[in-house]
C-alpha cells in the first residue's frame, strides 16, 4: 500500500519541521540570530491515468486522469533575516545595526565571515576583536591611553586621549551586504561565510544607501517570535499524530486483507 511510505514521508517531513522549531527555540535569546523557516514540496506522482491522452478512437480527451502522489520531501531550510530588536546594554563596544548589512570578520585560517552579532571587546593589543578573539575588520586599534570610545552611526571610531580636547579619529567600520543573504552558509558561533547562492560582498560605510546604520551601547536580539514557535510545534505534533495514524489505518486495511478466507 502506498500510504505506508506516503505517510512515513510526512512523518519525516514533520521531524524536520520540529528540529528546525527546536532550533529557533533554543536561540530565542542568541545575540542577532535569524530565525530558521522549513519549506516543503511534493513528491513525484505516478499516472495510473494520463491526463490528456485519448480515451476512444474517436478523439475524446481525458480531461482530468489518475495522478497519485507518493509523498513530501524537505526542499529548503529558509532563513529569515527580519530586523531584531534593539537591546540597551550600555556597553560602549557593543554595536547594533539597524537595517541590512553585517560586520566583517577576520578568521584564524585568513578568510571572512560575516555576522551581526556586534558583541566586540578589545584584545590585549588594543585591536577590536569578537568573543573569540577573531578581528573586526578593518582591524582598528584603540591607543592603550584613551579614555573613552565612541562610534557613530557612520562607523567612524573616534578616541578620546587624555590632555586633548579633539577626539582622535582612529579608523572606520564597513558594512558589507549581500544579492541574496538566505543564501549564506551558517558557520556557527554566529558567523556566516560568503557562498555562490549569496552572491559577492558588497562594501560600503554604514548608513550610505543601502546600508544600515551603526548604534553604540546596543545588541540587535533574535528575530524568534515564541508564541508562533509554539503554535507551529502544535500544529507540526498533530501532523506527525495524523500520518501516524494513517500507517496505523494502512497496517489494519492490510490486517484484514490477511484474515480474509
Amino acid at each position: 500500500m502506498r500510504s505506508l511510505s506516503v505517510a512515513a514521508t510526512g512523518m519525516l517531513a514533520q521531524q524536520t519541521n520540529v528540529e528546525v522549531i527546536s532550533n529557533n527555540i533554543a536561540n530565542m535569546n542568541t545575540t542577532a540570530y535569524s530565525r530558521r523557516r522549513p519549506e516543503f514540496s511534493d513528491l513525484l506522482y505516478q499516472n495510473m491515468r494520463r491526463v490528456g491522452s485519448t480515451s476512444s478512437d474517436a478523439g475524446t480527451i481525458v480531461p482530468t486522469g489518475v495522478q497519485l502522489g507518493l509523498g513530501v520531501k524537505t526542499t529548503a531550510v529558509y532563513r529569515i533575516t527580519e530586523q531584531g530588536g534593539l537591546q540597551t546594554t550600555e556597553n560602549t563596544l557593543d554595536l547594533a545595526i539597524q537595517g541590512k548589512g553585517y560586520f566583517q570578520i577576520e578568521m584564524p585560517n585568513g578568510e571572512t565571515a560575516y555576522t551581526r552579532d556586534g558583541s566586540f571587546q578589545l584584545s590585549p593589543e588594543g585591536t577590536i576583536v569578537t568573543h573569540d578573539g577573531y578581528t573586526v575588520l578593518p582591524g582598528i586599534n584603540i591607543p592603550i591611553n584613551a579614555t573613552g570610545i565612541s562610534i557613530n552611526g557612520s562607523g567612524e571610531v573616534s578616541v578620546k586621549i587624555d590632555g586633548q580636547v579633539e577626539q582622535q579619529v582612529v579608523g572606520q567600520l564597513q558594512l558589507a551586504i549581500f544579492p541574496n543573504e538566505a543564501g549564506l552558509e551558517a558557520r556557527g558561533d554566529n558567523l556566516y561565510t560568503e557562498t555562490p547562492a549569496s552572491g559577492a560582498a558588497a562594501e560600503g560605510n554604514p548608513g550610505t544607501l543601502g546600508y544600515g546604520s551603526l548604534l553604540q551601547g546596543f545588541l540587535e536580539t533574535s528575530n524568534v517570535n515564541v508564541v508562533s514557535e509554539i503554535t507551529n510545534l502544535i500544529s507540526a505534533q498533530r501532523a506527525y499524530e495524523m500520518n501516524s495514524k494513517v500507517i496505523q489505518t494502512s497496517d489494519e486495511m492490510m490486517s484484514t486483507l490477511n484474515h480474509m478466507k
